[in-house]
């Protein structure tokens, strides 16, 4: 019954987006990531070096191995930060990627510090996370984003993520149109961050209220709301749609009202899903829990993907949207743990939903998944030590 209903809304979306059964979408998908494996990927590599440098220069022996094992570790984080890159336009795309690279190198990296032992995890989340706003509202200066951290001797790493994303979108033709929801989007991400750290004192309480709080609508539980706060996928969409001149302010609203809450709650959903077990195992909850059962999951999770789908066809150049939320799910579903018993009917239902649009995304990442990361980032020639600032790969903070 379920697969059935999920059938009829994806079809019904793809007919609207592409007028067929999906071939016009793969062949699109094909082309774009040409262009990223081609003209992004080696330019996140390029500012990915840059950061390496520049993080093996921080004097404090915590915090320099913190940021390096994020750069290392948290690699298809930065290569799908720089999805949307793809679609920029040529000449802006350097800047795009600059941008992306920088703010998401600073969510990995406080998210990381935030996770630390703290006397005061929630002060400390939000001071540290406020760094995601900073970087997108050049009026956010002079912050001491380690008030409440116990080492804060970063040789001014984490300030140059921040000046170096916020001079690239500065120098975006349309930025000034989409920063409002992009600094919102930011905002909702120190939020869920923050709440995020104090489960241990509480479960979810003060998340759990934040969500209901911040509730925009469309019926959702609100551990699904709260999920979609985490989601950084709307700031890098916004950013990346900011290249093109005279982009207004209504579009980037539509943007704003996609990706939060629909798209931005799948995805944090999907990484909560694969992560699972890992939370287990260190004593934190998965939002994915409060669903109740496998089926629970499954179901849910299926509605947020064909909404995700309906949404993202809506906006303008649909397509674009339509192949970055393939390629984010496939990220997903093509990890190991996905296939896990208790996760496997949710993929299941998540992939029905999303259908053939996910079959070249999940090849793609099965086999970048195979190749593994690159232990050290392997651009350093012509990388910059000081301020440096993919389709297939989205992740929530871990892109959560």
């Amino acid at each position: 019954m379920l697969r059935g209903v999920v059938f009829s809304a994806r079809q019904a979306v793809l007919v609207q987006v592409c007028g067929e059964s999906g071939v016009g979408l793969a062949a699109e998908f094909a082309r774009a990531a040409h262009r990223y494996w081609l003209r992004v990927f080696p330019r996140v590599c390029r500012e990915v070096g840059g950061w390496w440098a520049r993080a093996e220069a921080i004097p404090s022996p915590g915090l320099r191995r913190c940021a390096l094992e994020n750069l290392r570790n948290e690699r298809l984080n930065l290569d799908g930060a720089a999805a949307f890159a793809a679609f920029a336009p040529t000449v802006r795309r350097s800047t795009v990627v600059r941008a992306q690279v920088a703010f998401q190198a600073a969510y990995d990296y406080v998210d990381s510090l935030a996770e630390q032992d703290n006397p005061d995890p929630v002060r400390n989340g939000d001071r540290l996370h406020r760094a995601l706003v900073a970087a997108l509202d050049p009026a956010l200066g002079g912050i001491d984003y380690y008030t409440h951290h116990r080492d804060t001797d970063d040789g001014g790493y984490l300030n140059s993520l921040v000046d170096s994303c916020r001079l690239a979108v500065g120098a975006l033709p349309s930025f000034a149109s989409v920063a409002a929801p992009a600094r919102r989007a930011a905002t909702r991400i120190v939020a869920y961050q923050s709440l995020n750290q104090n489960e241990s004192g509480g479960g979810h309480l003060g998340l759990e209220r934040w969500a209901r709080a911040n509730d925009p609508g469309g019926d959702l539980r609100w551990w699904e709301v709260a999920a979609s706060a985490g989601s950084s996928l709307g700031v890098f969409v916004l950013i990346a749609v900011a290249a093109e001149q005279g982009v207004c302010a209504g579009e980037a609203a539509a943007i704003e009202r996609a990706y939060f809450p629909w798209v931005g709650s799948l995805h944090t959903l999907l990484d909560s899903l694969v992560d699972r077990h890992e939370d287990a195992t260190e004593g934190r909850g998965s939002l994915v829990d409060y669903y109740g059962s496998p089926h629970g999951a499954a179901t849910c999770m299926a509605h947020l993907a064909v909404e995700s789908l309906t949404q993202a066809a809506s906006l303008p150049h649909g397509r674009r949207h339509v192949l970055v939320l393939a390629g984010m799910a496939s990220h997903y579903l093509s990890a190991s743990e996905a296939s896990l018993p208790d996760a496997l009917l949710a993929t299941r239902s998540v992939l029905a939903a999303i259908g053939g649009l996910a079959a070249p995304a999940m090849l793609v990442m099965g086999a970048r998944r195979m190749a593994g990361g690159s232990p050290r980032p392997p651009a350093r020639l012509g990388s910059r030590p000081a301020p440096a600032g993919g389709l297939e790969t989205v992740k929530a903070n871990s892109y959560s």
